[in-house]
């Protein structure tokens, strides 16, 4: 009876929602907009009406572009202008600008950016037509300031595309040499040091997406010229342009010298990681044990290439100098890896002297090969490309291009909206109910479908065409729609059968999704490029066939040589077990060395451990470390129920490194009155939301769960919607417990517990939130989720993946439940999987010097330099989530994003654990699962979850000598409660 009544509930929910489709518009105009994003001048005007896509509210570049040639703009002309960047003619109240003297040039603009400020120009035109836009500046070299300026640029309070609105201005890096040795006689990764003075950059697309910089379109008259951006920076100059055509490679040969005597000179050869500079701190350095590669050094570890994996994505830039000997021709190659990615080809925009010296290399292309080859820049036929250079110094550049695959990433980026629009659609249809009982005849019923789904269809076999003609061969990418067609045709053949699995559908927009990734990766590897004159023949670029025996000889030999977790520890040294990568093993030992030592005497030994699970073996067979970090969040517990690990309260000074973290972010360590790891690094959910986007539907940042449903049938209406959510939120935010404080069971058996997790199913079967999400990071880049719950690395994925939202998006803490004195409860957990701790083992010989060390390793001051190197070296992905505030202050976060994390950092709260606890996920998503597509009642799906948890507690707390055979609780365990939120963010949070 109740599962009836549920879908006669659905079914009325489908009208009434059919119906606030139609009056749509109304229902929009009516929204409460008290609090609406600020509209800045800069997306106003008519650029935003000019597109044609429902959610992303500003056009691209390449329909922006389209249009205006399509109107007469010509790039033909002869107009330059060139405004001085002191001649500001309007500004932000809080833009803080100065005019005055910057390493070495007068007169210049400081800007010393503190949140989002803007500046203006006004600029008079004389001949009308497209224009690039040259800027001179120079990056503020500050240890916490690492990241490209970010910038937007409009027109007359426009922002005519949307790359307009996510600019950015490049660092120079440069890796520091030599390279250090750690005490094996291995090489160390070197960090770079920002080598940033005043250069110019042509304004790109960040994505790296076009092959020439972005043209604005300037009538004839006067213009307002505003750039705003919230990162500090001197600037010199605006300069606008006409576009300067590059040549094919046989016009520029007819203009090149003639009758060039041959130039009779060496090789040139410059080791590819003996860079000049890179616009990118994090392309690092690799080592490759090729025989062939330069430097080798046998049994030994030696950076010795140029990473390719981390010289693939956006406009990734690396430029080398070498002298010529003589005015001539010359022909370049290069000995290169292009095997990272089976079958695919990747693309380089190659500059000489800082030029693209003809068309050929705007795009050139590395075809998949196994190994390493040595690659000539030639042409289509082999004929090698002739380069005149003049004597004396020279540069090559190497810059990632996406421009070849944008055409078809665009193509699947629409195939992933139809897939959506579909999804919607077929939701409304069915109210989001599989009813196996209905009968359904889809052309009927939803007309229109079934031929879009078979358009698509059709699309995606052209753009699988396509990308087997840019990429030269087929590939995993071509395969992968070939698997997605596979798909559609199999719902294709039995289409009435589509509504009883509308799921299919989403997964199906997961899989183009990470196709579109994917496609967005172009690694190349490089070891050495060679500069010959054209009649002499490149050095030997490929190891013979008796070399490549004897390298994987020697390789072979090699491998034994352990790399990971030494087989006996040094009783003379404190012997430390990080389980992460070799990166941030090489970089604490040195931070180690370098302060640690000194400071307290006491020998540090950092070594490699790439699986937490051997810590069983190893401790098992008595050669277990002083200290373990990088461990898991709930290792510690896991050790300590089994006298595994050290009590840490048992230090007299252990509350004062309590009181450095949340107590929130310490409950997964306690056990039966101790605490027995110190939180490491930790993260947490916090909500993103579209800025563009809700100003547009007239909607306001919801702040509490009230106001997130009010706006759901807006978002509804417009085929948009909400992230699910898991389940802490809703269960804490209730004031509950998720185990009893005595730990004998569980704290949901309660009217609120019932009432949370109602609230919890209720997202989906009241109020038609999706039951999954494949893939948030694509659902907000399209718009089809403007705003949802995801943890910080959802914010690095954005900051990375969707570089043409740069600007549009924020953040805010998780809308929470208003309490009787008006303040908001937004209670939640963290991300198992992202909390990670530090433990001392229980059979130490050195634990006070171990205590020493995890007090100095999660001080404020190493953990801020230990996070900035890391980013440094690695870029922003690597983002360290510190658990000391003190230090994560410091990373290089957007001030109005920190204050958003500082907010809902307050109301951190993990769970505690006890035996038998890692029964409650599973229970918990067994229980949702029974409810929400079951369609079980609540409460009865609920108790049933309880009763299996209760049982397994009951088990393991037996085992563990808490309860006694009778099930009689023999003593508590005590658990902390925390009420309050965390105060220690006050001191960092602007009222």
């Amino acid at each position: 009876m109740e599962l009836k009544a549920l879908l006669r509930t659905r079914t009325v929910m489908s009208f009434v929602l059919a119906v606030v489709c139609v009056l749509g518009p109304t229902l929009s105009a009516l929204a409460d907009t008290s609090g609406t994003l600020p509209k800045a001048s800069s997306t106003s005007g008519g650029a935003e009406a000019a597109s044609n896509s429902p959610k992303n509210l500003i056009p691209t570049y390449a329909e922006v572009l389209d249009g205006w040639k399509k109107n007469g703009a010509k790039d033909n002309h002869t107009g330059s202008m060139t405004l001085s960047a002191a001649s500001v003619t309007g500004k932000s109240a809080n833009a803080n600008v100065t005019v005055e003297s910057y390493d070495g040039k007068n007169n210049v603009l400081v800007w010393r950016a503190k949140g989002d400020e803007w500046i203006e120009y006004d600029l008079d035109v004389a001949q009308g037509g497209l224009y690039t836009v040259e800027m001179s500046y120079h990056p503020f070299v500050d240890s916490r300031d690492r990241k490209p300026i970010a910038l937007s640029l409009s027109v007359d309070g426009v922002s005519p595309y949307l790359e307009a609105k996510s600019l950015e201005l490049y660092r120079h890096w440069k890796d520091k040499m030599p390279i250090v040795k750690d005490d094996n006689g291995d090489e160390i990764r070197p960090a770079a040091n920002d080598i940033s003075s005043w250069q110019t950059w042509e304004l790109r697309d960040m994505s790296g997406a076009y092959l020439d910089p972005l043209l604005w379109n300037l009538t004839p008259g006067k213009h307002k010229i505003r750039l705003a951006g919230s990162d500090p920076m001197a600037l010199e100059s605006l300069s606008f342009k006409a576009p300067v055509p590059v040549a094919d490679y046989e016009a520029v040969k007819k203009e090149q010298p003639k009758n060039i005597a041959p130039v009779v000179a060496d090789p040139i050869v410059i080791e590819a990681e003996q860079v000049g500079w890179k616009n990118d701190s994090s392309i690092t350095l690799a080592f490759d044990n090729d025989i062939a590669n330069s430097p080798y050094v046998r049994g030994k570890i030696s950076y010795n290439t140029l990473d390719g994996s981390h010289w693939s994505s956006k406009n990734q830039e690396i430029s080398w100098s070498f002298d010529v000997p003589a005015a001539g021709f010359y022909k370049i190659a290069l000995r290169q890896q292009q095997s990272l990615v089976s079958n695919r080809s990747s693309f380089r925009t190659i500059m000489i002297n800082g030029k693209v010296p003809f068309s050929e290399l705007k795009a050139y292309r590395f075809p998949y090969a196994t190994g390493w080859k040595g690659r000539e820049l030639a042409n289509e036929k082999g004929d090698a490309y002739q380069f005149y250079l003049e004597k004396g110094s020279n540069t090559i550049s190497m810059r990632v291009t996406q421009a070849p695959v944008i055409s078809a990433a665009a193509e699947m980026d629409k195939a992933i909206a139809t897939l959506t629009k579909l999804s919607t659609d077929l939701r409304t249809l069915t109210g989001g109910v599989d009813d196996k009982n209905r009968t359904w005849d889809l052309k009927k019923d939803l007309p229109g479908f079934v031929e879009q789904l078979q358009e698509l269809n059709d699309n995606l076999a052209t753009t699988r065409e396509q990308l087997i003609t840019i990429n030269g061969r087929s590939d995993a990418l071509s395969q992968g729609l070939v698997t997605v067609s596979k798909d559609i045709e199999t719902l294709l053949k039995y289409p009435d059968e589509i509504p009883y699995d509308a799921g299919r559908m989403n997964k199906m927009q997961g899989k183009l999704a990470d196709l579109v990734k994917q496609l967005s990766s172009q690694p190349l590897q490089i070891d050495r490029i060679f500069i010959v004159p054209v009649q002499s023949s490149f050095p030997k670029m490929e190891s013979t066939f008796t070399e490549k025996i004897e390298g994987s000889i020697i390789n072979f030999f090699n491998s034994f040589r352990s790399k990971e977790v030494s087989e006996k520890t040094d009783d003379q040294v404190l012997n430390v077990w990080m389980n992460r990568g070799r990166d941030y093993v090489n970089l604490l030992q040195s931070m180690a060395n370098e302060s640690f030592t000194p400071q307290t005497g006491i020998k540090v030994k950092i070594n490699l451990l790439k699986d937490d699970k051997l810590l069983l073996l190893m401790n098992a067979a008595g050669m277990a470390p002083d200290v373990g970090i990088g461990l898991p969040h709930d290792t510690p517990f896991d050790y300590a129920i089994r006298n595994g690990v050290y009590d840490l309260k048992q230090f007299p000074d252990f509350d004062e490194v309590y009181k450095q973290f949340a107590p929130g972010a310490w409950m997964p360590y306690f056990y039966d009155g101790g605490y027995y790891g110190v939180p490491e690094t930790q993260t947490f959910s916090v909500m993103f939301y579209r800025k563009d986007i809700l100003q547009n539907l007239g909607l306001s940042v919801p702040d509490t769960w009230e106001d997130m449903y009010r706006m759901l049938p807006v978002l509804q209406q417009n085929g948009m919607n909400f992230t699910p959510v898991e389940h802490s939120i809703f269960m804490q935010m209730h004031g509950l417990e998720y185990i009893k404080q005595d730990g004998s069971r569980t704290g949901l058996n309660t009217d609120k517990g019932f009432e949370a997790f109602k609230e919890w199913t209720d997202l989906q079967n009241k109020y038609g939130i999706d039951q999954r999400s494949d893939n948030f990071v694509q659902h907000f880049r399209d718009g089809s989720y403007p705003i949802g719950i995801a943890d910080l690395n959802g914010y690095l994925q954005l900051t990375v993946a969707a570089p043409e939202l740069n600007g549009v998006w924020g953040v805010a803490p998780i809308p929470g439940v208003k309490q009787a004195d008006g303040s908001v409860a937004r209670w939640t957990g963290g991300n198992g999987g992202d909390q990670f701790a530090s433990s001392i083992f229980k059979h130490t010989k050195k634990p006070q010097e171990s205590w020493e060390f995890l007090k100095w390793w999660m001080s404020e001051e190493v953990q801020e330099k230990y996070g900035l190197d890391l980013e440094t070296l690695n870029g922003v992905t690597f983002r360290w989530y510190t658990s000391n505030v003190d230090s994560f202050v410091k990373l290089p976060w957007k001030e109005e994003d920190l204050q958003a994390i500082l907010e809902q950092w307050r109301w951190f709260r993990e769970v505690g654990k006890v035996p038998g606890s890692y029964y409650m996920e599973r229970e918990l998503t067994n229980a949702w699962t029974r409810t929400v597509i079951g369609g079980e009642n609540y409460r009865t799906s609920l108790e049933t979850a309880i009763k299996e948890v209760d049982r397994e507690i009951q088990r393991k707390m037996q085992e563990f000598h808490f309860v006694d055979a009778n099930g009689q609780l023999v003593r508590s365990l005590n658990l902390p409660v925390i009420t309050k939120p965390w105060e220690g963010v006050d001191k960092y949070v602007k009222k």
